[in-house]
C-alpha cells in the first residue's frame, strides 16, 4: 500500500449520526474510504449517507442500537457483509456522557454510560480485529477524551470510562499491533457537538484554559482520526493522540 492507496478501504464508523463520528465519517469518505455509518437513528444515518454521496463520497447505512453482545455482532456482520467480506478501518466515535457529583450518579446511570462507552467498544474490537489481524492490516482508533488523565469535577464516571479506553487502546496495540493492526486514539477537549449543550458555559471554560482558547469543531478531530487511519501513520502504535487546543500541555 502507498502512502496515498486508501481507496476501496472499508471503514465502519459508530456514532456517525451526529458530532464528532458524523464529521469522521464525511471525511474518510472524502479521503476515499468506502464508510459505514452507524448510529441509533435510521433517519439521521440516511441524512449522513447523503451528504456523503452529494460530496462524490460511498457511503452505507447500518442502524444499530449497540448494548449488548447481541446488537454488535449484528452490527459487525452487517458490516462485513457491506464491505464485500472484510472491514478494514474502526472507529470507535458512539457515546455518552454524565456531568454531576458521584453521590447523584444512580447505578443505572453508570451501567449505561459503562456499556456504551466501554463494553460496545470492547466488544466490536472483539468481532472485528481478530479478521484484520489474520489479514496482517487493519486501523482501529477510539474517540477518548483529555478528561481520562485530569482530574475534572462533576466528570468522575465519564472520564473512568475514557480512561479504560486508553488503556483498552494500549492494550490492543500490544495484542494486535504485530499482526499488522494499528490501535490508537483521539483525546479531545470541549468540542462543539450537542453532547455539551446542556452545560456549556462548563466546557467553555474548559476551553478556555487551553492556549487555542476555543472550543474544537468536530471536522478538527475528525482530521486527527483521518491521520491516524491513513498510511501515513503507519508506525504509530497505542497513541493517544490530544485534540484539545493545547489543554492537556498546561493544565
Amino acid at each position: 500500500m502507498t502512502s496515498q492507496d486508501v481507496t476501496g478501504r472499508v471503514a465502519l464508523v459508530t456514532g456517525a449520526t451526529s458530532g464528532i463520528g458524523r464529521a469522521v465519517a464525511r471525511r474518510l469518505a472524502r479521503d476515499g474510504l468506502v464508510v459505514v455509518v452507524s448510529g441509533r437513528d435510521q433517519p439521521r444515518a440516511e441524512k449522513v449517507v447523503a451528504d456523503i454521496e452529494a460530496e462524490g463520497g460511498t457511503a452505507y447505512v447500518a442502524a444499530a442500537d449497540l448494548h449488548d453482545e447481541a446488537s454488535v455482532g449484528a452490527l459487525a456482520r452487517r458490516a462485513i457483509e457491506i464491505g464485500g467480506g472484510h472491514v478494514d478501518v474502526l472507529v470507535h466515535s458512539a457515546g455518552t456522557g454524565i456531568l454531576g457529583p458521584t453521590a447523584e450518579t444512580a447505578e443505572s446511570q453508570l451501567d449505561y454510560i459503562f456499556g456504551i462507552n466501554v463494553k460496545v467498544p470492547y466488544l466490536l474490537t472483539g468481532q472485528l480485529a481478530p479478521a484484520m489481524a489474520a489479514r496482517g492490516d487493519g486501523a482501529i482508533v477510539s474517540v477518548s477524551s483529555i478528561a481520562s488523565g485530569r482530574g475534572i469535577d462533576g466528570l468522575a464516571a465519564y472520564a473512568a470510562t475514557k480512561a479504560a479506553i486508553d488503556q483498552l487502546t494500549r492494550s490492543w496495540a500490544a495484542e494486535y499491533g504485530p499482526h499488522g493492526v494499528r490501535v490508537n486514539a483521539v483525546a479531545p477537549g470541549t468540542t462543539e457537538t450537542p453532547m455539551i449543550a446542556p452545560a456549556r458555559g462548563f466546557f467553555e471554560s474548559l476551553a478556555e484554559r487551553a492556549p487555542a482558547r476555543r472550543p474544537a469543531s468536530p471536522d478538527e478531530v475528525a482530521s486527527a482520526v483521518a491521520y491516524l487511519v491513513s498510511p501515513h501513520a503507519v508506525h504509530v502504535h497505542g497513541a493517544i493522540l490530544p485534540v484539545d487546543g493545547g489543554f492537556t500541555a498546561v493544565t
